[in-house]
């Protein structure tokens, strides 16, 4: 019987320089979209996926991560003498039982795939997922969870992936398809980053990973590739080598990238507008707003 997947590792080390200087003091995965930070949406589909235990990979600095995670007690008790249950209610969605949240220190910023591989004591002869808060996916059904229920299927290795297009290869790891089932394609091999004229599809990598615990091992062997870091897109290419399976999976959603700030700005204005409560006041503003942004973008 096919082990279910309920360790996941949220690689949250790095410094966030392109929000500087509003990461200089605030870690970049509790800045928020609309009332909840990126972390939090990480989180909700890690859970919503059957994920039960969260292993971050974190550096110095991120202490207000682990805060955001735990009890505040004052906060709450304040909350239940104004009897305003319904804050008490999204304060609950924040708290992490004991025991459930593991953190690991990356001292040097050496790739994802070294990141991952800092969690392997953690993860032992488990499959489990990766999740990059910087992805942020909105859909009927969270990416992971659509992932999970498809590695069911399949077990092996997966991998979320996206149409992108030529120009944009050279900025994600790239899939060499084997065969195409539709939602899921098999896999011969992954370029990490390749040119334009290199790319030997469109079909990219994004930021959620099912992954089989060879490719720990598989890590421990690599050396430095693209970027001189040590590349998680590696060892899963590794994974085809030895004849173990990898697939792409095409989520249904749309993928936000909150790594950069105009990604940020997309999202932050498309879940807002998403908001029962928000929607009417923001759309009239944006509507507003439009005449002034035909005239800039001319």
């Amino acid at each position: 019987m096919r082990k279910k997947v309920t360790k996941a590792i949220f690689p949250v080390a790095g410094l966030g320089t392109r929000f500087l200087p509003a990461t200089k003091s605030v870690p970049k995965e509790i800045m928020t979209l609309v009332d909840r930070p990126l972390i939090q949406y990480a989180i909700d589909e890690a859970r919503e996926a059957g994920i039960k235990e969260f292993i971050f990979v974190t550096s110095r600095g991120k202490g207000a991560l682990e805060d955001y995670f735990d009890h505040a007690p004052f906060l709450e008790q304040e909350l239940r003498k104004k009897d305003k249950t319904d804050l008490l209610e999204v304060l609950k969605a924040t708290n992490m039982d004991s025991g459930a949240i593991a953190y690991i220190r990356q001292h040097r910023a050496l790739g994802l795939g070294h990141a991952v591989w800092c969690a392997r004591r953690l993860i032992a002869n488990e499959p489990f997922a990766v999740i990059l808060p910087d992805d942020v996916i909105a859909g009927e059904t969270s990416c992971l969870k659509q992932m999970v229920d498809a590695y069911e299927e399949t077990g092996g290795n997966m991998v979320a992936a996206m149409e992108v297009t030529p120009e944009q290869t050279s900025s994600y790891g790239v899939l060499d398809i084997n065969e195409d089932f539709g939602d899921k394609v098999s896999v011969k091999g992954m370029v990490e980053k390749p040119s334009m004229e290199e790319a030997p599809s469109n079909l990219a990598v994004i930021g959620r990973y099912i992954l089989s615990p060879n490719v720990l091992g598989n890590l421990n062997k690599l050396k430095s590739g693209a970027g001189g870091e040590i590349q998680l897109t590696d060892a899963i290419a590794a994974e085809i080598e030895q004849d173990n399976p990898v697939f792409g999976y095409r989520f249904k959603g749309e993928r936000f990238d909150c790594g950069s700030k105009s990604g940020f700005l997309r999202a932050t204005v498309s879940f807002a507008l998403a908001r029962p409560e928000l929607q009417e006041d923001l759309s009239e503003f944006l509507m507003e707003l439009a005449p002034s942004l035909s005239k800039t973008v001319k």
